[in-house]
């Protein structure tokens, strides 16, 4: 079966159909469709979202449900360890701490960088 021929008449036809039809729908149904999109998602409550301070002067957590986390000092937490009986027992909360504070510091970068990220144009936008 071929192409059917339907002449300025029947092309006329289908574009003033398309119009009616386009008309019809509505205007700004595809803009509404947007809109009424569910809510939108939020974090669980423990969500870190902002760390403050240094090994030295202590840190803060503040997580997404506005609760802040102060964990003692590295000097604080030093003298807690030397609190053990045995060296290995004192040793491995030593490490234990070193390892806590360096990751806080790694999370405040990311958090840093998350931020610094997020506010960056993006292309075709």
């Amino acid at each position: 079966m071929g192409l059917k021929r339907i002449g300025v008449p029947g092309a006329l036809a289908v574009v003033v159909t398309g119009l009616v039809a386009g008309l019809l729908a509505g205007p700004g149904d595809a803009a509404t469709a947007l809109r009424e999109r569910g809510p939108r998602w939020q974090p669980p409550g423990d969500t870190i979202v902002a760390v403050e301070g240094d090994a030295d002067n202590g840190f803060t957590i503040h997580q997404y449900d506005g609760t802040a986390l102060s964990p003692p000092t590295l000097s604080e937490t030093t003298a807690e360890c030397g609190e053990y009986d045995t060296e290995v027992q004192a040793v491995a909360c030593q490490v234990e701490v070193e390892t806590w504070f360096r990751d806080l510091a790694d999370l405040q970068t990311a958090i840093a960088w998350a931020r610094y990220d997020a506010a960056r144009p993006r292309p075709g936008t």
